[in-house]
């Protein structure tokens, strides 16, 4: 699978981590940035890895800033994505299972990094379940927007 991920400044320091770990998992890595600790804006790189979602040229992204809810809120912007910002395990598999989340969210500020890992962990290996989540999928990417 090939996973698009970007990050800011608060992320930056486990983004590489999270690379890694896919890489491991076989997993084809489009790293989009940010590539230092210095102050950049989230938007830019949320909007460069739904891009890649969107288009195909990603199967899934993965954006991490300070909290994940100006990564998560400006991904979820685009009526294709279904950004998920998830703090522990429960939440990151049924993201997937239930709502088809095609990008993961992360606060590294909020999340220590080996959880952070033991997310991204679950989230790519959750598949969705369809049926009646399906359903509920379409519902609401038709009504809005």
């Amino acid at each position: 699978m090939k996973i698009a991920i970007g990050c800011d400044h608060g992320g930056f320091g486990v983004k590489n981590d999270v690379v890694e770990l896919l890489q491991s998992m076989g997993h084809g890595v489009s790293d989009h940035g940010c590539d230092s600790g210095q102050s950049v804006n989230y938007p830019d790189y949320a909007k460069i890895v739904c891009l890649d979602v969107e288009n195909g040229t990603a199967d899934r992204g993965i954006l991490i800033c300070g909290t994940g809810i100006g990564m998560s809120m400006a991904a979820n912007r685009s009526k294709s994505i279904r950004a998920a910002l998830c703090h522990e395990l429960f939440t990151a598999a049924m993201s997937r299972e239930h709502n088809d989340a095609n990008v993961l969210c992360l606060g590294a500020r909020v999340v220590g990094p080996g959880l952070i890992l033991e997310i991204v962990r679950t989230w790519m290996n959750t598949e969705f379940a369809g049926g009646r989540h399906q359903t509920r999928i379409e519902m609401f990417s038709n009504a809005i927007g």
